[in-house]
Parts: structure tokens; sequence; C-alpha cells
């Protein structure tokens, strides 16, 4: 493996054929959700001197293989796929993603940091009107978009929120224009 290229880690091998079309990069496969304790010390071992990005699909499986990787190697990187446009009408994953919305995910990385002081807890989610209410699921939506967290429910967003540099003022300020447009 080239020590200069970026490791990208996936589900499977479509995911692979689609994205070496795209990038260069080198990768590793997870198997699925069955991600074996070798893949997890390889990629461990690879995150040493390789810049690791995760990247698999939108859904459960693909959100349970990227917290036991990220447990495992917490500089890893993240790049989500939006779920409407990972769906080939049959199937959900990134080997169905046109190419425009790979390279934006691949683009947009991201990555999570645990922080000692907490910005957004269950109270301030609930003051957004990020839970609890009749349009959080919504909002939500539009706040993992906007800021690339690919998707989840209230604490998904709530942790994601605490790990990345963001302000709870931006957040309300974000949704007060979404609040305000949907009005308008």
């Amino acid at each position: 493996m080239n020590k200069n290229k970026d490791v990208i880690v996936v589900e499977g091998q479509s995911d692979v054929n689609k994205l070496r079309l795209l990038i260069d990069a080198d990768f590793v496969i997870t198997n699925g959700s069955e991600i074996s304790r070798e893949t997890i010390e390889y990629i461990k071992t690879l995150s040493l001197t390789r810049r690791i990005i995760i990247l698999t699909d939108p859904d459960y499986p693909g959100m349970r293989i990227r917290e036991i990787i990220s447990q495992a190697v917490p500089s890893a990187l993240h790049a989500y796929v939006d779920r409407k446009k990972a769906s080939n009408g049959k199937k959900l994953g990134v080997a169905e993603c046109q190419k425009e919305e790979i390279l934006r995910a691949l683009k947009m990385v991201r990555s999570y940091q645990e922080k000692e002081e907490k910005e957004f807890d269950e109270v301030k989610m609930y003051n957004l009107g990020l839970q609890g209410q009749i349009d959080s699921s919504f909002l939500r939506e539009q706040v993992f978009k906007q800021y690339n967290l690919g998707y989840g429910n209230a604490k998904t967003l709530c942790k994601r929120l605490n790990m990345i540099e963001v302000t709870y003022e931006e957040i309300k300020e974000f949704i007060d224009d979404i609040k305000n447009k949907k009005k308008g």
C-alpha cells in the first residue's frame, strides 16, 4: 500500500469497485456488519501512519460498523453519503450513489473527538426543537445534512454535535432560519 494514500473503509467489494473508478485510494472491506477482530486490528495498525476514512452505507448496519471502528480508531475521519441519494430504488448504499454524491461526501470528511465540555444535552436539544416535538425529526434531518453528520436519532445528533466545533447559538440560528423559511 502507498503510504500517501488515504485508506477508505467500506462494507463490500461493490463499494470498492465503484470508488476505484472515482478516486485514488486504498480500501479496507469490512464484509458487512460482521467486522472481524483481525480487520479492526489491521485498521488500527494502518491508522498509525495513514489517514483512515470511514464511508459506510447510510443504514443501521453501516452506523454499527462506523461505531465499532470509531471506538477502535478515534482518529478515523467520517464521510457520509446522503440517504436520499444513496438508493437506486432497490438497494441503499455507497455503491448505489452517483459520482457527485460520493465525491461530495469525501470532500466533507469529519473528525469526531470527544470533548470534556459538552455544548449540547437533552434539555438544549429539546429547546432547539431537535427532540420531543412535532417537527423534531425534520429539523434533525436538516442539521444532519447541513453539518454532514450522517443520520440518526436525537441522541446520535447530540453526541455528534458535541464532537464538532459548533456552538448552541450557531445551531439555534440555523434552525431559526429553517423555521422562518418554512413560514414564508
